[in-house]
């Protein structure tokens, strides 16, 4: 008798019926992420799904993320595996206050971190990640205002490295990296005194300021494969742990728990699963839609991010 094929196994044979791409953040789980197409950062899978080939995008990280598969991939289908993936920086900047600032501001510069709503982008004038935040930041004109949102401890952390004083910025957070405290970080230094500790920049100034590197979750992985066989304290989500393991295999890794569950992980990245991402290869559904007009107004700040080296 032949055995019933496995849950991966399905999601295999859909794609190649669907002609599909399967995309993962690197916070997704182990399982999903083994079995994607590309792995990346919020600015990696920007400029794979650009790139991609294939009539459907199936993206296993958080609905912005998806958004922003769509708005560079009009003509295509992009589904998520469950429509309630959301993100707290999300939540915490709805557009509406944005399109008001932008009414009374016409002459400041909207600078958005790509954790924002399609509308959110459609308001400013450009995007970044985390990995090129600093970069976007000192390529606008030094005289202008800037506002920066929504993660205030990456806006924090830009301002510091830019020097720049004409800058506001927006009081959203992640519930990950904003709830790492500093104790439980020298508690795990003082664990593992030999160990570096890496950190992500929407961490809280207090955490960065005990980090001997500062970086995207790329960048995070591709220091500790520079440094192998050292032992790093992480700070930031544990589902990096897949990518670190793989490309470091010698090195020993530390997580530091937050506040919130006691965990590193983000509950919203936890909510794809191998069956969601079946049943939507299978159903083509939960799917992105935005309006044309949103999407072309959306578009052109994510270009401008994309064209800056």
């Amino acid at each position: 008798m032949t055995a019933a094929p496995t849950i991966a196994e399905e999601i295999l044979d859909l794609k190649r019926e669907r002609n599909a791409i399967i995309m993962a953040h690197h916070y997704q789980d182990a399982e999903i992420q083994e079995l994607a197409d590309f792995t990346g950062d919020s600015l990696e899978l920007a400029r794979a799904a650009r790139d991609a080939d294939g009539d459907v995008i199936a993206f296993c990280g958080v609905w912005f993320m998806a958004e922003t598969a769509k708005v560079l991939n009009p003509s295509r289908i992009v589904i998520v595996p469950d429509e309630k993936a959301s993100c707290s920086l999300v939540e915490g900047c709805p557009p509406e206050p944005i399109r008001e600032y932008r009414r009374r501001n016409p002459d400041h510069v909207i600078v958005s971190y790509v954790n924002t709503s399609v509308e959110v982008k459609a308001e400013s004038d450009i995007l970044c990640t985390s990995s090129n935040a600093v970069k976007i930041v000192n390529s606008i004109q030094a005289d202008k205002t800037v506002l920066f949102l929504p993660d205030r401890n990456l806006g924090n952390y830009v301002k510091r490295q830019t020097g720049r004083e004409n800058m506001k910025i927006w009081q959203g957070s992640c519930i990950v990296h904003n709830t790492f405290p500093v104790r439980r970080l020298l508690e795990s230094k003082a664990l593992h005194p030999e160990a570096i500790v890496v950190a992500h920049p929407e961490c809280p100034e207090a955490v960065l300021a005990h980090a001997d590197f500062i970086g995207s979750t790329s960048a995070i992985i591709k220091y500790c494969a520079q440094n192998p066989g050292r032992d790093f304290i992480v700070m930031t989500e544990s589902g990096v742990g897949f990518s670190l393991e793989r490309d470091a295999p010698s090195s020993r890794f530390y997580y530091v728990a937050n506040e919130n569950c006691n965990c590193s992980e983000c509950p919203f990245m936890r909510m794809n699963t191998l069956e969601k991402l079946r049943d939507s290869l299978l159903t083509l559904q939960p799917r992105v839609e935005i309006a044309p007009d949103l999407m072309a107004r959306a578009l052109l700040p994510l270009e401008r991010m994309l064209a800056v080296r």
